[in-house]
């Protein structure tokens, strides 16, 4: 089990019954970067995601409509080297931003849409689901 489903399944998280409808490489081809291999076996395995972590309430959007969704907040518009993969409730959008050839982070960003208002709450999906279980701050 890899460290990211330990943590989730404290949550009883649903597992997928399909594969999602989008492959990953449709949309590594609209980013035009690789996804980070923690985040896709989080979209290969699970569909959705909505509780608290520690004390943060997060909310990992469904793979299937990731296209949609950034497309519909002019995520790939703004952000090119950026991917919103979920939400925190409160006006802000989570994301893998994409560093250089090998590194990502994952972000908290408002919904304004400006890569400088970024503030990095992982260095990678796992790294950030571990920050949220031991109640690192994201504003700290």
């Amino acid at each position: 089990m890899e460290k990211f489903e330990e943590i989730l399944s404290k949550y009883e998280l649903v597992k997928r019954r399909n594969k999602p409808r989008i492959t990953f490489k449709k949309v590594e081809k609209i980013i035009g970067f690789k996804l980070p291999e923690d985040y896709k076996s989080f979209a290969l395995n699970y569909s959705e995601f909505e509780d608290f972590i520690g004390e943060q309430n997060i909310r990992l959007w469904n793979f299937d409509e990731i296209i949609e969704i950034n497309e519909e907040y002019e995520i790939f518009e703004c952000l090119p080297k950026t991917l919103g993969i979920g939400d925190n409730g409160s006006g802000e959008f989570i994301a893998i931003e994409k560093l250089d050839n090998l590194n990502f982070r994952i972000v908290l960003s408002p919904f304004l849409i400006e890569e400088e208002a970024h503030i990095e709450i992982g260095n990678s999906f796992t790294d950030f689901l571990e920050r949220l279980e031991n109640g690192i701050e994201w504003f700290n």
